[in-house]
C-alpha cells in the first residue's frame, strides 16, 4: 500500500521551492562598478588618514623654524594632524554607513511589491 502524503512535508517542500524562488529573485552579484566604488572609497580613507598626518607634519615643521621650538612643534603638529586624520576618516566611514544604509532600505522596499504584501 503506498504511503500517504504527510500535508507538514508537503507545505515544507512548497515553503522552500518559495524560499528558493525568493532569493534567486533578490540575490544580486556584486558588479564590477560597485566593486570599484568600494576600492575608491577604501582609497579616500587612506588618503585622508596620511594626508592630515603629513598636513600636521608640515605644520609642526614650519611651527619649529618660525618660532624655534625644535622638536615641540613637529611633535604637537604630528599629533593634532594624526587626531585630524582620524576625524576626518571617521566621519568618510560613518557617511559611507549611512549611504549603503539607504541603498539596502530603498533596495528591499522596491523588492517587496503589493502581492508579496497581501501573502502575509
Amino acid at each position: 500500500m503506498p504511503k500517504a502524503v504527510d500535508p507538514r512535508e508537503e507545505a515544507l517542500r512548497s515553503l522552500d521551492e518559495r524560499a528558493k524562488a525568493l532569493k534567486a529573485r533578490t540575490d544580486r552579484a556584486p558588479s564590477a562598478a560597485s566593486e570599484a566604488s568600494a576600492v575608491s572609497q577604501a582609497y579616500r580613507i587612506l588618503a585622508e588618514l596620511l594626508g592630515g598626518l603629513l598636513v600636521g607634519l608640515a605644520a609642526g615643521a614650519i611651527v619649529d623654524v618660525v618660532l624655534g621650538t625644535r622638536p615641540w612643534g613637529l611633535i604637537g603638529g604630528v599629533l593634532v594632524g594624526f587626531a585630524l586624520s582620524l576625524f576626518m576618516a571617521r566621519r568618510t566611514a560613518n557617511r559611507l554607513m549611512a549611504q549603503a544604509k539607504a541603498e539596502e532600505a530603498a533596495r528591499t522596499a522596491a523588492s517587496e511589491s503589493p502581492k508579496d504584501l497581501g501573502e502575509r
